[in-house]
């Protein structure tokens, strides 16, 4: 197993589920109820993530006029919301963790109805040789998502109801660490793949610097718009311009078979952890509000 296979089938899998670990010990079981009595934050992120990022996705290949192959890298990313980093990211900006977690859950769920569809539509319109049937792995899919975030959410929140002055003593420590988590990845993920991020950020670079930017916007001006609360805007900014690379790279690389059509994930990556990292920087200085317990 090559450098780069190990840091993307082992290590980063095992960081992210250390991280959920960590923020399930923040979570109680009225974070999500309170989600359920009002659910027009996880509607406004549900359509970002779902209805407008592959329509912003497709609209920037075309202003491009990306190379079909480009192209298509840029809607399977655009196909691939949410995901766990999108959650650490939350969690340090001191967002609304319980619906970051929620979106990233229902979204992985729904985009694998959608995927299909939209990547089928895209290899059609955008006129690439590909001729394959696009198929996902559904229950490894599901398996993944389960074991990266519900399992160890779930035992988090297990521990932070039998043992709450550990979970509220371990708060900060946990947030601390994620934060280094974060940072080794970004460095991991950039020295295993130097020669195609360097390939990628020279083609599409600027394209997927908008895609990030203009899907964050899109999610705080319409949290901004219902008039949603501090945290939940940032859960929705964050879920809306975070993508999940992960999938993305096994669509183009063990689906589509198709090495070229990662690349524009691999630029996305880079702005990815810059974005997220100045958001981190900036948000997770605020004083974090009294919890409930």
């Amino acid at each position: 197993m090559s450098i780069a296979e190990l840091i993307s089938n082992v290590f980063l899998p095992l960081s992210l589920a250390i991280i959920m670990l960590g923020m399930g010990m923040t979570l109680i079981p009225a974070d999500f109820t309170r989600l359920v009595k009002f659910p027009k934050a996880i509607l406004i992120g549900l359509t970002n993530q779902l209805i407008l990022l592959p329509l912003i996705g497709f609209s920037l290949a075309i202003a491009f006029n990306l190379s079909p192959i480009m192209a298509v890298g840029l809607m399977i990313l655009s196909t691939c919301p949410g995901g766990p980093t999108s959650n650490l990211i939350t969690q340090v900006c001191k967002g609304n963790i319980a619906l970051s977690v929620t979106l990233t859950a229902i979204a992985s769920f729904v985009s694998i109805l959608t995927i299909p569809f939209i990547l089928s539509f895209a290899l059609d319109y955008f006129g690439t040789d590909e001729t394959v049937t696009i198929k996902l792995p559904i229950l490894d899919t599901i398996i993944q998502i389960m074991g990266i975030t519900v399992i160890p959410i779930s035992i988090g929140m297990l521990i932070r109801k039998y043992k709450i002055k550990f979970a509220l003593r371990m708060e900060k420590p946990m947030r601390i660490a994620s934060t280094v988590i974060f940072i080794l990845v970004f460095i991991a993920v950039i020295l295993a793949n130097f020669d195609i991020l360097s390939t990628a950020m020279k083609e599409v670079g600027l394209v997927t610097l908008l895609l990030n930017i203009i899907t964050m916007g899109l999610g705080y001006l319409t949290a901004r718009l219902f008039k949603l609360k501090l945290k939940n805007v940032i859960s929705i900014t964050v879920e809306s311009g975070i993508q999940n690379g992960t999938l993305a790279f096994v669509i183009a690389t063990s689906i589509l078979h198709n090495v070229e059509m990662g690349i524009p994930t691999g630029a996305y990556a880079i702005w990815m952890f810059i974005t997220g990292g100045i958001l981190m920087w900036q948000l997770g200085k605020r004083p974090e509000p009294a919890s409930k317990s």
